[in-house]
């Protein structure tokens, strides 16, 4: 009888449940190396696919076979396998720093890459904004104008223009290739600004407004063409937080009033308020964050000097709305919030004023929260010196990433959502293998605390800055 191998009938079927082909005869012992070939032979696409397989939620790993045996199936019955198309790219963990940038006279609270990995930004303590040249590794540009911290900054998406807020409630925006000011200063918020997000680039080519929240309990949207302010949002009885500017024309923003209210962003009306946080809310991601970010930028067509963007207004428009819908997918975007009661919460906003669930684990305040790239999953840094990783559809808790000895600040997805790096306040880095929920490397250099990290969309750079006053650079 051992020649005899056991077969079952297998039904592949995509992350929404839609049937590929019909049921399939295949050996008990098949590996996901073979179910790979028969499943892109059956999507007949033109490149090979790299995929996971899963059956009921447990991943393949070593064979069907075993996967069965450990869930206990029937093997009678059509077993039903959802495939998981991967990143074709891959992004390699970065290992070591290249450069220690000085310059900033006081600590570094954010840094950023443009959308295209061309440019990066850091803006400080010191009241400026400065920008690297990253072929060279060198200082490029310094941005004067503040005259207070500079607490956040965001890039346009189609990587033109940067805009920063400052503790004296001005909004600036500045030049990357010449570091000088556009325009004249956006004021009218009356208190700090927390948080900056332009308008999408497949909604507005132009990357003409930009919404700003503010510890003024208000979140203005403004016209960056005109340098005026174009609409106030009120409504939140405590300092906003954060704001998003989602991809299907809505504004979401988080306050320490403990709720999250989404708006209208044409005409500004007030859609609904999220509730069930029990204190203040810190932040809040996006399902669709990373291609909102990258806009028509797309990681996997990256080279190794990134460019500009190129083409017209429409093309670039075309290539945005197309890698937007595609990471949407059929359902409306997600949103996560994370807040000081050291919960999250995943919220369907466009659709229902109640959670999808609560994820509960961290004994902490919650500090940042990230959706992967591919939107599968949700990472969420906290002061119980963790950074957690949930399922992006479900909020199901899946590990931890535990080896931070201090606060973990922020954390940054690298572009094929395989790798997170996080920055902490015992002044290391950390990269993780997210799959396996192991550290990949550890990056000791910086002096002290390190308060911003950032991954280029081109995946070559990490970026780093902190309370030690220097911007690092860590390559592979």
């Amino acid at each position: 009888m051992s020649g005899d191998v056991e077969r079952l009938l297998i039904q592949f079927q995509d992350e929404g449940g839609e049937a590929l082909g019909s049921p399939f005869d295949v050996p008990l012992d098949i590996t996901p190396d073979k179910m790979q070939l028969v499943c892109n032979a059956l999507l007949q696409k033109e490149e090979q696919v790299p995929l996971l397989f899963f059956v009921r939620d447990a991943e393949v790993v070593s064979s069907l076979g075993a996967c069965v045996k450990t869930l206990g199936l029937e093997t009678e019955q059509v077993l039903p396998v959802v495939y998981q198309p991967q990143a074709v790219f891959r992004v390699r963990a970065v290992a070591r720093c290249t450069s220690s940038l000085q310059g900033h006279t006081e600590a570094v609270i954010s840094v950023a890459f443009s959308p295209t990995g061309k440019y990066l930004a850091s803006g400080s303590g010191d009241t400026t904004v400065r920008f690297w040249d990253l072929t060279t590794e060198t200082p490029h540009h310094t941005a004067r104008g503040h005259t207070n911290w500079v607490l956040s900054i965001a890039w346009s998406p189609d990587g033109k223009k940067l805009a920063s807020g400052c503790k004296n409630s001005q909004i600036l925006l500045w030049d990357p290739v010449t570091g000088q000011q556009i325009g004249k200063s956006l004021t009218g918020h009356t208190k700090w600004i927390t948080w900056l997000c332009w308008e999408p680039l497949h909604l507005n080519p132009e990357c003409r407004y930009l919404a700003s929240s503010s510890k003024d309990c208000s979140v203005r949207i403004w016209d960056t063409v005109l340098g005026r302010c174009d609409k106030i949002l009120t409504g939140h009885t405590h300092s906003v937080t954060c704001v998003k500017w989602g991809g299907d024309g809505l504004l979401y923003t988080s306050s320490q009033d403990r709720t999250i209210k989404v708006w209208r962003a044409k005409d500004g009306v007030q859609c609904r308020t999220l509730q069930g946080h029990a204190h203040w809310v810190n932040t809040l991601a996006l399902s669709t964050d990373y291609v909102l970010r990258t806009g028509a930028f797309e990681p996997a067509t990256a080279t190794i000097n990134p460019q500009d963007l190129t083409g017209s207004l429409e093309e670039i428009k075309e290539r945005a709305m197309k890698r937007y819908n595609k990471v949407r997918g059929e359902g409306p975007e997600r949103l996560v919030s994370g807040s000081d009661d050291f919960t999250l919460f995943l919220w369907n906003p466009a659709e229902e004023k109640k959670p999808v669930a609560r994820l509960t684990g961290h004994q902490a305040l919650v500090n940042e929260v990230l959706f992967s790239p591919d939107t599968r999953l949700v990472a969420s840094a906290s002061f119980d010196k963790s950074i957690k990783i949930w399922d992006g559809k479900t909020g199901k808790y899946l590990t931890s990433l535990r080896g931070h000895v201090g606060a973990v600040y922020q954390v940054a997805w690298s572009a094929d959502s395989r790798l997170l790096v996080s920055g902490s306040s015992d002044s290391t880095l950390k990269v993780w293998d997210v799959k396996i929920g192991k550290l990949n490397v550890d990056l000791p250099g910086h002096a002290d605390e390190v308060f911003a990290v950032d991954w280029s969309p081109d995946g070559q750079r990490v970026a780093s800055g902190g309370k030690d006053k220097c911007l690092r650079l860590w390559r592979r």
